[in-house]
C-alpha cells in the first residue's frame, strides 16, 4: 500500500511540475491582431437634441470601394469632450466601439474596440481617427477576439 501512495504522490507532483512548467508557455501564447483601415465619408447627420446627435457614414478602401458603413451617436453633457458610440457594420459582423469627440477641435481620442457581433464576437482594440477633410477621416481599427 505505501508503495501505491508513494507512485501516487510521485505522478501527482511530476504533474504539478509539468503544469507549472507549461503555464508560462500557454500564458504567453500570441493573440492574432487584426487592422481595419478605411475612410470614412459622411453622408448624414442630424441633431436629435441641443447635446445629442447622430452622423452616418460610408466607408470605403483606398481604391473608393465602399467596405462598410458606420454609425456614430454622441450625447454631449458638460466639458470639452462628448462621449461617442461607434457601430462599423463590415465584412464579417458588427464591430461596436466608444471614443470621445473634442467639441472645440472635433478630434476623436479614446478610441476603443468593445466588442461586436460575427467575426468580432469579443472584439477588444483601439480606434483611432484622423481628419482629413470636412467629410472624410482616416480610421484604423486594430482589434483581437
Amino acid at each position: 500500500m505505501k508503495l501505491r501512495t508513494s507512485i501516487a504522490v510521485t505522478a501527482a507532483a511530476a504533474l504539478i511540475g509539468a503544469g507549472a512548467f507549461m503555464l508560462p508557455a500557454l500564458a504567453s501564447a500570441r493573440v492574432p491582431t487584426h487592422t481595419l483601415k478605411f475612410t470614412s465619408v459622411t453622408k448624414g447627420q442630424t441633431m436629435f437634441s441641443v447635446t445629442s446627435g447622430a452622423v452616418q457614414d460610408t466607408d470605403v478602401n483606398a481604391k473608393g470601394t465602399t467596405i462598410g458603413y458606420d454609425m456614430l451617436y454622441f450625447a454631449y453633457v458638460s466639458g470639452a469632450t462628448a462621449p461617442v458610440n461607434l457601430a462599423f457594420a463590415v465584412a464579417g459582423g458588427i464591430i461596436y466601439g466608444t471614443g470621445q469627440v473634442n467639441i472645440t477641435s472635433m478630434a476623436f481620442t479614446n478610441g476603443k474596440v468593445t466588442g461586436g457581433t460575427g467575426a468580432f464576437k469579443n472584439a477588444a482594440g483601439t480606434i483611432t481617427e484622423k481628419t482629413l477633410s470636412k467629410t472624410k477621416s482616416a480610421v484604423v481599427i486594430t482589434y483581437h477576439t
